[in-house]
């Protein structure tokens, strides 16, 4: 079989998708030739049956806040990717959106003319039109938990996050510091504030891993608390990996009401997970846990399975 994926970015140092380099390297185990479209790339190492095709984000200056010439590129980047998805017909039997139903939504009509089998991945609460549309055009949903897809759909099947169990481990070598982690997009919902105030009752210090529009506000509480805080900003996984293996533990205050992904990295890599969800401090948060339910390499093979399947 051959596979059309569809992303917003293939660059494995970026902070918050540089996971799904991890996913292509398992896809081209299990798929004949991958054709990837993203909207940016940077940095990849990728095997030779994958190849990568860039919208061209990447070459647009990131200073411009002109409105014209944000709507130019994005016209742009649609007309760039519907040559793609023609120009590539050929070279693939199913497709593979990632976290964009907007593309699905753009060329939905397009690929079930040409026949060909389309999967959508989906974790977010957000429903909004153009969900409602891709989920539609796709012949399969895919997503990680019950929680993550809030539409309902018969199509729906709940996978696990796909985590690289053999990426996210332990290292025997590296001592635990007192420290606590947060981990997450500095924004209202991932309640990095209370992450904060424990660690100042608790007496110890906090590093946060992320970026986002709240930042000054957090700051300004550390320094109001006289809380000891270090804001990491955004991590490589190189780099978040090793913040994973030294910490007392991870504090998960999210109220995003779904099972983080930065939850299962932390228990892979042996941390202690402090969270006050309670469906997710019910659940036995262990390495072997995330191995069993949430391991990528047991991910993509049911994925392909259910490509046949259809």
């Amino acid at each position: 079989m051959k596979l059309l994926i569809v992303t917003q970015v293939v660059d494995k140092n970026d902070p918050v998708l540089g996971f799904f380099h991890h996913w292509l390297e398992e896809f081209s185990k299990h798929f004949d030739s991958i054709q990837v479209i993203c909207l940016k790339k940077g940095e990849y190492r990728l095997p030779p049956n994958v190849i990568v095709h860039s919208l061209g984000k990447e070459k647009t200056p990131s200073t411009i806040n002109d409105m014209i010439y944000h709507i130019i590129y994005r016209v742009q980047y649609a007309w760039r990717f519907l040559k793609l998805v023609y120009g590539l017909r050929k070279e693939y039997d199913a497709v593979f959106v990632h976290m964009n139903p907007e593309y699905l939504a753009l060329t939905g009509l397009d690929w079930r003319l040409m026949r060909k089998k389309i999967a959508l991945w989906y974790t977010h609460k957000s429903v909004d039109m153009k969900l409602r549309i891709a989920e539609w055009f796709a012949d399969i949903v895919f997503t990680a938990s019950k929680e993550s897809f809030r539409l309902a759909s018969k199509k729906v099947r709940v996978m696990g996050h796909g985590i690289d169990t053999d990426y996210w481990t332990p290292d025997e070598h590296s001592m635990r510091a007192s420290d606590l982690l947060s981990v997450g997009r500095l924004m209202p919902t991932k309640r990095h504030d209370l992450a904060i105030r424990l660690a100042h009752e608790e007496g110890v210090s906090l590093r946060i891993a992320g970026e986002g529009p709240e930042r000054e506000r957090l700051e300004a509480l550390a320094q109001e608390l006289q809380a000891s805080v270090v804001f990491l900003g955004p991590c490589t996984e190189e780099t978040l990996r090793e913040e994973y293996r030294r910490a007392a533990r991870l504090v998960h205050r999210s109220e995003t009401g779904s099972l983080d992904k930065v939850v299962l990295e932390a228990a892979s890599c042996g941390c202690l997970v402090d969270s006050t969800d309670p469906a997710i401090s019910a659940l036995p948060l262990t390495r072997e846990y995330v191995r069993t339910h949430h391991s990528l390499a047991s991910l993509i093979p049911r994925i392909k399975q259910a490509y046949e399947s259809l």
